[in-house]
C-alpha cells in the first residue's frame, strides 16, 4: 500500500481542519523562548565568568553554589521548582510588600527558568574561555597603559571567542531542545502542541515526525551562522600544533 494512502498529509494543511498552523505557532513560541533565554543565560554566564575570576570570595562562593547546584540537579525539577515555586515566592514578596500578585506570562516564565539554566553553564565555558587567553597578551596590554575596560575590550573578549564559540554553540543548540521541557508546565511550545495534535487525530508518526523535522531544521539553519561565525573570530588565529 502507498504511504501516501497510510498518511493523511492534509492534516499538516495550515487552515483547519489541518494543524499545520498551529505545530508552527508552537515553534515560533519555541524559537522566542530559545533566543530569550540564551541571551539571558549569556548575560548571567558573562558576569558569572568574571565574577569567578576576578570577584571577592563571597562572590566566587556565591557563583560556585549557584553554578554547582544548577547543573547538579535535574533541568526538569529546575523548570518545575522555577516556574513553580519561583512566581509563587515571588507574589509572595510583592504581597508582603504591599503590592498586588503578578501574572507572570508563559513566555517570560520560561525565559527566565531556561536564562537561569543556561546561565550556569555559560558561566563555566566563558569561564574557561578567559583562561584559555594567553596571560603575555594581556601583560602587554596592560604595559601599554590600557585601562581595565579598555583590556576587556580589545584584548581578552576578541582573544577568548575563538576557544568559547565552540561551547556557546553547543549551549545553544541544547536550550532549543530544552524549550520542550516546558510542555510539562502547559506552555504551548511545539512539543506540547505537537502532542495535542496528535492525540486529537491519533496521527502520532506523522506530528512527531513534523516535530523532529522542525528541530532538525533549527539546528541545521543555526549550524549555517554558528560556522559563520567561527570563522570570522579565527580570522588571524594561528592555531596551535
Amino acid at each position: 500500500m502507498a504511504a501516501d494512502s497510510i498518511i493523511n498529509w492534509s492534516l499538516l494543511s495550515l487552515s483547519a481542519p489541518g494543524w499545520g498552523g498551529v505545530l508552527l505557532q508552537g515553534f515560533l513560541h519555541s524559537i522566542q523562548i530559545a533566543v530569550g533565554g540564551y541571551a539571558l543565560g549569556l548575560l548571567l554566564g558573562v558576569g558569572g565568568a568574571f565574577g569567578k575570576l576576578y570577584g571577592g570570595p563571597v562572590t566566587r562562593d556565591l557563583l560556585e553554589c549557584y553554578t554547582t547546584i544548577v547543573r547538579a540537579v535535574p533541568e526538569l525539577v529546575l523548570i518545575l521548582l522555577l516556574y513553580y515555586a519561583g512566581t509563587d515566592l515571588l507574589n509572595q514578596l510583592l504581597g508582603a510588600a504591599g503590592f498586588g500578585t503578578l501574572d507572570i506570562s508563559g513566555l517570560m516564565a520560561g525565559i527566565f527558568v531556561i536564562g537561569v539554566v543556561q546561565g550556569a553553564y555559560s558561566t563555566e565555558v566563558l569561564r574557561g574561555a578567559i583562561k584559555a587567553v594567553p596571560a603575555g597578551q594581556i601583560e602587554a596590554a596592560r604595559a601599554y597603559g590600557m585601562s581595565p575596560g579598555k583590556v576587556l575590550r580589545r584584548v581578552t573578549l576578541p582573544a577568548m571567542l575563538p576557544y568559547a564559540i565552540p561551547g556557546l554553540a553547543n549551549l545553544w543548540l541544547i536550550a532549543t531542545k530544552d524549550t520542550a521541557l516546558l510542555a510539562v508546565v502547559g506552555f504551548s511550545e511545539l512539543t506540547l502542541v505537537t502532542r495535542q495534535a496528535a492525540g486529537a487525530t491519533k496521527a502520532y508518526l506523522l506530528f512527531f515526525c513534523a516535530a523532529g523535522a522542525l528541530y532538525l531544521a533549527l539546528t541545521l539553519v543555526s549550524n549555517i551562522f554558528i560556522g559563520a561565525l567561527e570563522r570570522h573570530a579565527r580570522r588571524g588565529f594561528v592555531e596551535q600544533r
